[in-house]
């Protein structure tokens, strides 16, 4: 059990540490995220997002098999309230509470959780121009999968072969050329 409570705070010092910008940007939610991008001429991000296991997460620590995996385990609270569960099943956990207020544990994993928090990028003229974008957070995932791996990997109680390549394929979600 010591082992496993080490490995779970070494993950979530992992993933808060891959994303720079935690500490100084707020993260705004899927909600705000998808005012824009739920739109033809974004690519319906938000849509495809929302037809990931991404979206579902954190409902699949709600199933009977989440609390078949977190009583082998040993856990001694549900999978949906394990620590060492929600640090990959939702965006934000155990990232400091005021920058992470409007995200909703049930969103699962949510766009920020690949791309940062987008406080300070989510306006209109930033977002037009990729580089002041990229400057206030933006982070653009597709082609690194160390940003995956942080919780696709052999420490997940279910973890199967990660392939990169093929998951990206299930997940990709880019804008439209006419709209670059």
């Amino acid at each position: 059990m010591k082992k496993l409570a080490e490995m779970s705070v070494m993950i979530a010092l992992v993933v808060f540490l891959a994303m720079p910008s935690a500490a100084q940007h707020k993260y705004v939610g899927v909600t705000m995220c998808s005012v824009c991008h739920k739109t033809e001429k974004q690519g319906k991000q938000f849509d495809i997002w929302k037809s990931t296991a991404h979206a579902g997460a954190f409902k699949t620590l709600e199933s009977p098999k989440a609390e078949e995996i977190a009583k082998a385990k040993g856990l001694k609270v549900k999978a949906s309230e394990a620590p060492e569960c929600l640090q990959c099943h939702v965006t934000g956990y155990g990232v400091d509470k005021s920058l992470t207020a409007a995200l909703k544990m049930e969103d699962g994993i949510q766009c920020e959780s690949c791309h940062g928090p987008g406080s300070d990028y989510k306006s209109i003229p930033v977002m037009k121009d990729k580089a002041k974008a990229e400057a206030a957070g933006l982070i653009l995932a597709s082609d690194d999968p160390k940003l995956c791996i942080q919780c696709h990997n052999s420490k997940s109680p279910s973890y199967k072969e990660f392939k990169y390549k093929e998951a990206w394929e299930k997940i990709k979600h880019p804008i439209p050329v006419a709209a670059k």
